[in-house]
């Protein structure tokens, strides 16, 4: 899967801590980012697919993080850990009834087949600390999906924002950090990502730490 800016999103505006985990972290984009930006964090990356898994784990050995991201090939169904997590990262699968496309891979890594939104929040809650953070990118038209499941499992939105291309778009995707406990003050906010064909000044200065120009 390429570098898309559903990953650069969330990797660079995400809540982090002591110890994060990146759920399905595919060639380890957002696992990296966080590392990138937490210096004192140990970072896990978890991913079903085995190919995507053995490049996630290139891709961090190659980088200077090195010490501090590890990679496990397993689901987040089965995944287990010693030591809950502060914060945790997905850009979950959101194709819930189209069509498959032949490359199963790419069907693993785009449909929720493989991680329904109640499993995905399930199992957040299941290994977050008691003030640990959920951090998702998704389309907009899955808002409700989530909002319902988190209801059902007594977890609630901190804070969304949501994306549009441009100022005369609606918003296409939304970011969300969801947690264990009613926030006091839960903020909606919204941001363009371009303006006049170029990089708003927002998303420029959200991303300045990783682009390269």
């Amino acid at each position: 899967m390429k570098v898309g800016t559903d990953g650069v999103l969330l990797g660079a505006w995400a809540e982090g801590g002591r110890h994060i985990l990146d759920i399905g972290t595919g060639t380890g984009l957002v696992a990296l980012m966080m590392a990138q930006r937490y210096a004192d964090a140990e970072v896990t990356g978890i991913e079903i697919d085995d190919e995507a898994a053995a490049q996630a784990k290139e891709n961090a050995a190659a980088s200077p993080f090195s010490g501090r991201v590890r990679i496990e090939a397993v689901s987040l169904q089965t995944f287990t850990c010693d030591t809950p997590f502060d914060a945790i990262t997905c850009n979950p699968p959101y194709y819930d009834n189209s069509l498959n496309c032949p490359d199963e891979s790419r069907n693993t890594a785009r449909h929720t087949t493989s991680l329904s939104y109640a499993e995905l929040i399930t199992h957040s809650k299941r290994l977050l600390t008691d003030d640990g953070t959920l951090n998702l990118v998704l389309p907009t038209d899955c808002l409700k999906s989530i909002e319902l499941e988190c209801a059902y499992a007594s977890m609630f939105i901190k804070d969304r924002l949501l994306i549009s291309t441009t100022e005369r778009k609606q918003p296409k995707r939304v970011l969300l950090t969801i947690k264990k406990a009613l926030p006091p003050h839960p903020t909606c906010q919204t941001a363009v990502l371009t303006q006049d064909g170029q990089r708003s000044e927002w998303y420029k200065e959200l991303t300045a730490d990783f682009y390269l120009d």
